[in-house]
């Protein structure tokens, strides 16, 4: 029978009423004939309340025994939606992890999916079960100690097995019925999609949309996985939710598709470095080594053999950037007279797959800014994106200018 993947975020999971209900939209597959591979979070706030455990019982606590602890919550989840499908007379079974076996990497708490093989799964198909209920977020690594994915591990967990198991499409089921052009609480303007490029996506998840982890839009992408993610609260039809798939299957879209803000943002500036060959690794080795997450980067002219490098970041990670930089000015890797630190920035940027086609869309967006007094700080670009940095008390303002500026509330 053909396969199905379905996802089951911690809000649709929340409570014993909430499974039921995600449990009968299993039931109404099931009945159309598929073979359902359901993935399931812990129910909503479960995670946090293992996390705050772990550093309570240990600051610094061994990654191996926070991660056995932080994974119970997709276990009980699993076992309650397959005894609940097995109330419903739906021949269901729970899998952990290491029963798929879901084999990753040893980097604990952000390990990376190796293999998933589906003999032991699809041997049970054959045997009559018709769902199998995977906690998700987790997995087997090769010393044969369970791991965990990093947080929204269960979207990457459900892209996967739809992969593996060459599933028709992988549902992805959350509190929100899919992918809108911007904000709704923003923009009141803003309007689903029906359809988004994989390329989008991973452009707006990257920058700030909260709707499908990175990582999963990636895997998606590679192995050509059609995700729809669709709300767990309203009524279903065929045509519900938005559905993320390749370039050539959307037939016309806007030159751009959405507006993405981050709003914790920190632009952080190096003055008057010494401007050398190799400055740059120098500068950004040691930012790396210490995993601080670098976006934007620029590098003014030189003068005198000086220079400013200026690059952004989370706001939380500006500590750990100083004292990475700090380090490497003491060990004489570089040389440079101050370090400053802006944390009010946000990060407002512009995505669409028709910017490779249209010319003008910088032009316009910046023009927009400026009629709305929004002063930009740094510019970053790529083929389907343009990011700024503003001010974080303009960053509403900005997103409600760009998703009027470039019509997003109309359809291309």
């Amino acid at each position: 029978m053909p396969v199905l993947v379905m996802k089951f975020g911690g809000t649709s999971v929340a409570n014993l009423d909430r499974i039921r209900r995600a449990a009968k939209r299993v039931g109404v597959e099931v009945a159309k004939g598929y073979d359902v591979i359901v993935i399931v979070s812990a129910m909503s706030g479960r995670t946090n309340e293992l996390v705050g455990w772990v550093n309570e019982t240990s600051p610094l606590f061994d990654a191996r025994e926070y991660d056995a602890v932080v994974s119970s919550g997709e276990n009980v989840t699993a076992g309650l939606m397959a005894l609940t499908l097995q109330e419903m007379d739906v021949p269901a079974r729970s899998w952990q992890g290491w029963q798929v076996p879901v084999r990753t990497s040893s980097a604990h708490s952000a390990a990376r999916i190796e293999e998933i093989p589906t003999d032991n799964i699809n041997a049970k198909f054959g045997e009559g079960m018709r769902v199998a209920v995977v906690a998700g977020f987790q997995g087997v690594s090769a010393e044969g100690r369970i791991t965990t994915l990093g947080r929204g591990g269960s979207d990457t967990t459900a892209v996967a097995f739809a992969a593996a198991f060459e599933a028709e499409r992988c549902d992805i089921y959350t509190d929100v019925d899919g992918v809108y052009t911007t904000d709704p609480r923003i923009a009141s303007k803003a309007r689903k999609m029906d359809k988004i490029a994989y390329e989008e996506m991973l452009e707006l998840a990257s920058l700030g949309a909260k709707v499908l982890q990175t990582r999963s839009v990636e895997l998606a992408m590679r192995y050509k996985v059609k995700l729809r993610v669709v709300s767990s609260f309203e009524e279903q039809s065929d045509d519900a939710g938005t559905l993320v798939c390749s370039e050539e299957e959307i037939m016309e879209s806007n030159i751009v598709s959405g507006i993405a803000y981050s709003r914790d943002e920190a632009k952080m500036t190096l003055i008057s470095v010494a401007d050398r060959p190799g400055i740059a690794a120098a500068i950004f080795g040691p930012l790396s080594e210490a995993g601080v997450n670098v976006d934007m980067i620029i590098q003014n002219i030189s003068e005198e053999g000086r220079t400013d490098v200026t690059f952004s970041c989370p706001i939380q990670q500006v500590e750990r950037a100083e004292k990475a930089l700090q380090q490497a000015a003491e060990r004489g890797e570089i040389n440079y007279h101050d370090l400053v630190a802006d944390t009010d920035v946000a990060k407002v940027s512009a995505v669409g797959i028709g910017m490779r086609s249209q010319s003008g869309v910088a032009a316009r967006m910046f023009k927009t800014l400026s009629d709305e007094g929004v002063n930009i700080k740094v510019i970053a670009t790529s083929e389907i994106k343009i990011s700024v940095l503003i001010d974080r008390k303009y960053m509403e303002l900005a997103v409600q200018a760009l998703h009027d500026a470039f019509k997003l509330d109309k359809v291309a």
